[in-house]
């Protein structure tokens, strides 16, 4: 079979199953568009600006584990969709994103619309890729993807210049069934001499705790994790990324940790003696002050990224392996073992922690005149909970309070921007999954601010019949640049005041979807009925909240675990617990 090198860009989607591609045409890579148009089974999203075609992608890629395909012409095309690349780096998230670039002959000559893009894209990608002949576009195609899910998944930029991809030029296609890589191999099986080593410290722990993060989603191992837990009975706690990868209705889940996270989540990471980290990087906002971090533990750090091992905190015993086939191992060499864990040391640890939960540090007041944000998340649970339900978040206060008052128990339901934190991630992130699941409910909760980044995406919903939901937590503020201004800043609200604000519910309706307003509590909970009872159509739930709303418990930058910020009614309670 002979191709030209569009339409081998094409068949080479087809070889590895690619069921959507998000993109925006441009001259670098209209020879490729044609050869899209000539064939159905690929099938192309066209979305109003390239970020938001890699943040569609990248939801796609967390809700389903399969890679997320971005097709984007030279120049702007390429620069536009750095943010999406990069937030798909942070997060380890599979991407394959396909660049236009000039022609060979003029590369490096400031033709028009040209920018070094694997230059520009280095630093953010797990991998890229310049080809220039058409002979290597099937192999490296094949890598890209190759690369992209293996070990830690990431984002994997192909640019390829105009003239590869001419349609008078044939040749030969061949698409391999697979790649051998001398210089990337990625470990799947963890050394069982360390995981032996791991099972007798957590076996002598007093104070045990299991933190996990991200990686246990992206790894597939959230079965392998629970069954974990509950043979040991040890508390658990999950990072923003890990949320899901532990059922939050759980008896051994303590809540997220970290700058946000719960009061016991944190207390118990400060005082546990033995730390399990499971596919956890030990971000800055999950540590705190890395000279308080857990000052009297000895860790373990399972990951499929050897790199990330004692990156940040020295680990006793290191375990470098896919976090699925490590703990299938660490729960057999468990369950060989004659001792088990000291019962009477393990009831007094979670009499500890049972103390610290009983100050309920995420209690609010809702009262009846003004919608607390809290409130507006729960109300929202409480409609949704029963169906099959996926949520988005862009970037602020909302996504904190998501975090922590709408509970998970799958894995991959959760889709944010953790380690970027990406405003304008959160419209685009739910078309790839509804695109993904188009019978699920797919719902978006975002900010007066973060819509705004991407919002030209609602013409997308339209486009492709999308029934997106969006449950805008209208505070008229940047919430969280605001909670810092007011903390740290005496209150001096520097530019996080957003006084030029649109009517949401006539803009959503503008594009021809169904706008909502909502200011009375009362209200609340009618209204998502009816939105989310809407299967067919995308709905704009505007949803004011009480503008002065914090979000508790609160780590300040430089403090350790134990040094949290409390809403101020339960301040007084703290030394109860």
């Amino acid at each position: 079979m002979e191709l030209t090198g569009a339409q081998i860009v094409v068949q080479a989607l087809k070889d590895e199953g690619v069921e959507f591609v998000w993109g925006y045409p441009g001259g670098a890579v209209l020879h490729i568009y044609d050869a899209l148009f000539q064939q159905d089974e690929v099938r192309h999203i066209l979305v109003r600006h390239e970020q938001g075609a890699t943040h569609a992608a990248d939801g796609y890629a967390r809700a389903t584990g399969k890679v997320g395909v971005v097709l984007v012409t030279s120049g702007p095309g390429a620069t536009n969709a750095v943010t999406g690349i990069a937030t798909a780096h942070m997060d380890s998230i599979p991407m394959v994103i396909l660049t236009g670039q000039v022609p060979t002959p003029v590369i490096g000559s400031d033709a028009f619309q040209e920018v070094d893009t694997v230059g520009i894209t280095r630093p953010c990608v797990k991998h890229n890729f310049l080809v220039k002949r058409a002979e290597d576009l099937a192999d490296t195609i094949k890598k890209a993807f190759y690369i992209a899910a293996s070990g830690r998944p990431g984002p994997v930029v192909v640019d390829i210049p105009k003239d590869v991809t001419d349609p008078n030029i044939r040749i030969p296609y061949h698409y391999p069934d697979k790649i051998e890589m001398r210089s990337y191999n990625p470990v799947e099986k963890g050394h069982l001499g360390q995981i032996r080593k791991a099972v007798d410290m957590m076996l002598e722990a007093e104070r045990p705790v299991i933190y996990t993060g991200g990686g246990v989603v992206l790894g597939e191992a959230s079965d392998t994790l629970t069954e974990l837990v509950h043979e040991t009975g040890f508390p658990i706690t999950n990072t923003l990324m890990g949320l899901g990868a532990y059922p939050a209705s759980g008896p051994h889940f303590i809540g997220m940790l970290g700058m946000h996270g719960t009061y016991e989540a944190n207390m118990a990471m400060h005082e546990t003696d033995v730390l399990i980290a499971i596919g956890a990087r030990f971000d800055d906002r999950v540590t705190g002050k890395i000279a308080h971090f857990c000052p009297n533990a000895r860790i373990i750090h399972v990951d499929v990224d050897p790199a990330s091992i004692s990156k940040t905190v020295r680990v006793d015993v290191p375990i470098v392996g896919q976090v699925r086939n490590v703990l299938q191992d660490m729960l057999r060499v468990l369950k060989e073992r004659p001792q088990k864990s000291d019962a009477d040391r393990l009831k007094d640890w979670w009499d500890r922690i049972n103390g610290w939960r009983g100050l309920q540090c995420l209690r609010y007041e809702q009262g009846s005149e003004t919608i607390k944000p809290q409130y507006a998340v729960e109300a929202m649970y409480k409609v949704t909970k029963d169906t099959d339900f996926y949520l988005t978040s862009d970037v602020g206060q909302h996504q904190m309070f998501a975090a922590q008052f709408y509970p998970f128990e799958k894995p991959r339901r959760w889709i944010n921007s953790g380690g970027l934190g990406t405003m304008g991630f959160g419209l685009p992130a739910a078309m790839g999954v509804q695109q993904a699941f188009p019978d699920a409910t797919v719902a978006c909760v975002t900010g007066e601010a973060s819509i705004q980044m991407c919002i030209q995406e609602l013409a997308t919903c339209k486009q492709y019949d999308l029934p997106v939901k969006v449950v805008l937590l209208n505070n008229g503020y940047m919430g969280m640049v605001r909670q810092w201004q007011e903390f740290f800043y005496d209150g001096r609200y520097s530019h996080s005041y957003v006084d030029a604000l649109p009517d949401f519910k006539m803009l959503a309706e503008s594009f021809g979807h169904v706008g909502m307003r909502i200011d009375k509590p009362a209200d609340l909970e009618d209204a998502y009925r009816e939105a989310f009872g809407m299967k067919d159509r995308m709905v704009f739930i505007d949803v004011i909240v009480d503008p002065s709303e914090n979000v508790y418990p609160m780590i300040e930058a430089g403090k350790g675990h134990h040094e949290m910020h409390l809403s101020p009614h339960l301040s007084s309670d703290r030394e109860l617990a």
